[in-house]
């Protein structure tokens, strides 16, 4: 059985961050202020849920949030000159959210179970372009970082989730390509995105 863990904030976006991805975000609800000191007063072991946001949902039935998330950890924060709080978050591992629970103020908690992570998996000569693309992506949008030079553009895995976190898909989409014990189908899906796009752009 996978563990199970209690408490959890939640954090929905319209954006999103898997195991292995890297957001930079700005806060100003008081909610998520107050969440931010939460996590990061319990040090390493503090984790955000970042979820997906379901938009055919009810929130005041807590439907508005995808039940498959990512255990994020706050790496850095600043103070923006604009007066709102900075703060960049890991993904570290993917969840489950079972029950959802809401504080007073508007906070949404979760019942958590941790999911299977996909295993390393080096990528096949035939979806090579995948991680081409990938490394021009990042070249033309530095603020995602630089393009990594190390064996993670080697990995399926880890380029599957990098594009699932890039793409307007949509979110339903992304739920269940990730419920999938592997990244094959992501792959495949991920591929004939990129060649019909591509097949588009050709004059």
């Amino acid at each position: 059985m996978n563990p199970v863990l209690n408490n959890i904030p939640l954090f929905p976006l319209s954006g999103h961050v898997l195991p292995g991805g890297i957001m930079r975000l700005r806060i100003f609800e008081p909610r998520y202020l107050r969440m931010v000191r939460e996590v990061c007063a319990q040090g390493d072991d503090g984790r955000i849920g970042m979820c997906m946001f379901n938009d055919n949902g009810s929130v005041e039935q807590n439907t508005h949030i995808h039940p498959v998330a990512t255990l994020a950890r706050v790496i850095d924060f600043e103070h923006r000159d604009d007066g709102l709080l900075g703060i960049t978050v890991e993904g570290i591992e993917p969840c489950q959210i079972n029950t959802i629970s809401v504080d007073s103020d508007g906070l949404r908690r979760g019942e958590v179970a941790i999911r299977e992570p996909w295993q390393p998996t080096p990528l096949p000569t035939s979806y090579s372009h995948l991680a081409e693309r990938l490394c021009q992506v990042y070249g033309e949008y530095p603020e995602l970082g630089e393009c990594p030079t190390d064996d993670r553009l080697a990995r399926a895995d880890w380029i599957c989730q990098r594009w699932l976190e890039l793409l307007p898909v949509d979110a339903k989409v992304k739920q269940e390509l990730l419920k999938e014990p592997c990244c094959s189908r992501t792959l495949d899906y991920l591929a004939g995105l990129i060649h019909e796009s591509e097949r588009k752009s050709d004059p």
